[in-house]
């Protein structure tokens, strides 16, 4: 049996014709309605979807009835309304495992060149300013054996928590929803209030999914708990800090800096403060770009839409009560 498909994001030519094998594949750049007709026709006889970064919200499921899988190219959900994916019985599969180290690997850059000034170094060499023994008001901070407090201690940021903790004999310190046994077995990890995690932590890491609950969780209240000397990195999502918070901390010396690879608005606006503050490392949304890592959340998003069309897995199923 074919499935009838839409396919909104290009993959690697091998998963390409493996979809094409499986399903009657359309092609087509955006979910936008404003594609007219054809698209609208497409889409009510469509049985599957796969891509990343297109809204799916009432609007889309109520003119596809036939629709049952929809398959993301990514761990975050952020574009989906899960609720109504629900209530209309359509399931959202997403990549929770295959980018977990890269993630990790990502944050923990951010971590180490926000502390070390590496960007803003790494620009004063290139445009030339280098002239003479490096002094004090070019100095960093150290890393090895520094507190690190990290908000949302899941996949990643346990990830993070270990490569801390072995490599960088790091304390951690964690906020999350539930105490972690594994989480103190592993890395000796002790779990603590937001506010002290906050007051305590020499590096504050964010790994948080966006949610109510977690929307500009960290805004000038909390800048105010930090030490001027803390480091904020975020390689969760955007929104959870107060953006307009974060730059006047920044700007006030309320902390010494911060690593970004998430933003309130993406692409980064240029007229954005952040881009003029030499302390704040930012990077372009790259947690899981590498090439190995990218290719494997393809293939698990095809895997995903195939086995929920198959009823054969719906193991990275965000709403499994639909199966």
């Amino acid at each position: 049996m074919r499935f009838r498909v839409i396919q909104y994001e290009s993959l690697p030519e091998d998963l390409e014709q493996r979809l094409h094998q499986n399903c009657e594949v359309t092609r087509v750049d955006s979910l936008s309605l404003m594609q007219g007709e054809e698209f609208r026709l497409v889409l009510a006889e469509a049985e599957g979807l796969i891509g990343v970064g297109q809204k799916v919200g009432p609007e889309i499921l109520d003119l596809a009835p036939k629709l049952r899988v929809a398959s993301t190219i990514s761990v975050g959900y952020d574009y989906f309304d899960v609720d109504e994916m629900t209530r209309h019985k359509v399931m959202l599969m997403h990549t929770p495992d295959v980018l977990t180290e890269t993630t990790a690997d990502m944050i923990f850059t951010l971590i180490l060149c926000a502390a070390r000034r590496a960007a803003e170094l790494h620009r004063m060499v290139k445009n030339g300013e280098w002239t003479s023994i490096v002094g004090p008001e070019h100095f960093g901070s150290d890393v090895y054996g520094k507190k690190l407090g990290i908000v949302g201690l899941g996949r990643i940021g346990s990830a993070v928590a270990r490569r801390a903790y072995n490599g960088f004999n790091m304390e951690i310190l964690y906020h999350n929803r539930k105490v972690s046994e594994e989480a103190e077995a592993l890395f000796n990890g002790s779990y603590c209030s937001l506010d002290e995690l906050l007051s305590e932590s020499d590096f504050i890491c964010l790994v948080l999914p966006l949610s109510d609950q977690t929307r500009k969780i960290i805004g000038p209240a909390e800048f105010d708990k930090m030490k001027p000397e803390a480091f904020l990195i975020n390689g969760g999502r955007g929104p959870v800090i107060d953006e307009q918070a974060l730059v006047q901390a920044l700007q006030r010396g309320k902390i010494r800096g911060a690593g970004l690879d998430v933003y309130e608005c993406e692409p980064l606006p240029l007229d954005s403060p952040l881009l003029n503050l030499p302390n704040v490392v930012t990077l372009p949304h790259i947690g899981s770009a590498t090439h190995e890592t990218r290719y494997a959340m393809a293939e698990c998003a095809v895997d995903n839409l195939l086995g929920a069309l198959q009823h054969r897995s719906t193991r990275n199923c965000v709403n499994p009560g639909v199966a």
